[in-house]
């Protein structure tokens, strides 16, 4: 009986913490929305090997980046005072994840302010491939797209 009870005890303990665990795609959806906050919306380039490989890309209107050209426009956007604050909003489309690779789908809208105006609104269709690396998901492509931008004085 004693048997019994530990074994079922157990199946529960595990049970719970592994349904605490979130998915493969959560994490995945956390990453870019994280990646664009603790790097994008704050101008910081420490955060980028949290959330990017190495050999990240990021195609953006034409444009190819590196890790290194995101670095150079933070510290020219520094350098001049251009910062702004950064408000994202997010519409995940699909998540795709095989192995320990994944794509992501999402539509989102940024708005950025200068002090407490709006300076410019942009919205831009993405999507993104990842891996699994032994310190979590990391995004090795990021494809971008601008769909609306609009200027505010």
């Amino acid at each position: 009986m004693i048997r019994k009870t530990l074994t079922l005890i157990l199946t529960l303990i595990v049970g719970y913490s592994y349904s605490q665990q979130p998915s493969n795609e959560d994490q995945l959806k956390q990453v870019i929305t994280s990646s664009f906050d603790e790097v994008w919306g704050i101008y910081n380039e420490n955060n980028i090997k949290k959330y990017y490989t190495d050999d990240f890309l990021l195609l953006e209107n034409g444009e190819v980046w590196n890790n290194d050209s995101i670095v150079s426009y933070f510290n020219d956007v520094i350098k001049n005072n251009k910062k702004l604050r950064r408000v994202n909003d997010f519409t995940f489309i699909d998540v795709k994840v095989t192995g320990m690779t994944a794509w992501i789908a999402y539509q989102f809208n940024s708005v950025f302010y200068k002090g407490d105006k709006v300076a410019r609104k942009s919205s831009y269709l993405e999507s993104a491939t990842a891996i699994l690396t032994d310190d979590g998901w990391r995004l090795d492509m990021l494809h971008s797209t601008r769909t609306k931008h609009e200027l505010f004085d």
